[in-house]
């Protein structure tokens, strides 16, 4: 991600370019899944990475499908893609972006007037963001971690026994949400709980 916004900062008119002529289709993402991103320029990158943000279902980096459904148009279309990248700047003028171990950036930025927003990877879906990005050990770690900081903080995570045992001196939470991805009327009722300290 950290290419992408290097590009849009630095190449927007080339990546625009790049993008002009690309299609959803399932061969492109195919094809673009099976790439190695080390073989491309930094510019192919970020448009592989926007590429395959907007169009896998659920926006998924690791075990990508693509995200199709016959009711909705194409989800990559530069036409509506270059006003959100307008918006996005918008919204980013003046944001931080880190790419650290959660441990090391709560810790780098932990202070009483600190507040942390956390939404690890859900218990038993530890590799859906990518293989070894989060382990299950890293929630034992992640609870130590929130113990000892001294700004507050608020955590989203599903109902399980497990969650429940590691935060239990925090103040947890229980609420009921409806899943519904990409609006297909299949909503599902789910547990999950809000965790404060």
């Amino acid at each position: 991600m950290a290419n992408l916004f290097r590009i849009l900062q630095r190449h927007y008119p080339q990546f625009l370019e790049h993008l002009k002529f690309q299609l959803t289709t399932r061969a492109e993402f195919n094809r673009l899944v099976d790439t190695r991103a080390d073989t491309l320029t930094d510019l192919e990158r970020a448009g592989r990475f926007l590429y395959l943000q907007r169009t896998a279902f659920g926006g998924k980096v690791s075990g990508r499908n693509f995200g199709v459904a016959k009711d909705r148009p194409g989800r990559f279309n530069l036409s509506t893609l270059e006003p959100l990248l307008e918006d996005l700047h918008s919204r980013l003028a003046g944001v931080v972006i880190e790419c650290l171990d959660f441990g090391e950036f709560l810790h780098r930025y932990d202070g009483a007037g600190t507040f942390f927003y956390l939404d690890p990877p859900y218990w038993g879906s530890e590799g859906d963001y990518g293989k070894e990005l989060f382990s299950r050990a890293d929630f034992q770690r992640l609870a130590d971690t929130l113990r000892a900081t001294s700004g507050r903080w608020l955590l989203s995570i599903n109902d399980v026994p497990e969650i429940r045992e590691m935060f239990a001196w925090a103040q947890i939470e229980a609420v009921e949400i409806t899943y519904s991805i990409a609006g297909r009327g299949n909503a599902k009722p789910a547990a999950e709980l809000l965790i404060r300290g």
